[in-house]
């Protein structure tokens, strides 16, 4: 599972797609409705939250909005909760360039006119994350 941190117009099919699939099986998770990937890393940041199912329904919709201006059709009534446009989470600065160099691997095997492109930008937040200094999460099993 990746939730990722990145902006999701960088992120190519693949990860856009599979994001909306993880974040679906996050929100199920997140209710109880699964018994499945409970103790996954990638949902601590969002179980810090008052209301984590609302944490990851803002999330999908991010990706869900991208989605649209690419002409996908994700389909946004499985989004459970309702999502707040104003809540805003953090994401440190090493952890955002450690999911941007893993993205950019990621491309460069499965969508290499996407990595090239990746490398001519840098890397941007998902709207619902202000960029803050500090080092890469706690929770991150990435290789760094």
């Amino acid at each position: 599972m990746r939730l990722w941190s990145l902006d999701p117009a960088q992120l190519d099919r693949a990860a856009l797609v599979s994001g909306w699939r993880e974040g679906l099986l996050a929100q199920a998770v997140l209710l109880g409705r699964t018994k499945g990937y409970t103790r996954h890393p990638q949902l601590v940041r969002f179980r810090e939250l008052d209301d984590p199912a609302v944490g990851v329904a803002t999330w999908l919709l991010g990706l869900a909005d991208e989605a649209d201006r690419r002409g996908y059709r994700f389909d946004r009534s499985r989004v459970v909760p309702q999502a707040d446009t104003t809540l805003r989470m953090t994401v440190a600065e090493d952890q955002l360039q450690l999911e941007w160099r893993h993205l950019i691997a990621k491309c460069e095997r499965r969508s290499p006119g996407w990595a090239v492109d990746l490398k001519t930008q840098d890397p941007r937040a998902h709207p619902i994350f202000a960029v803050v200094s500090g080092p890469v999460a706690d929770w991150e099993r990435a290789a760094s």
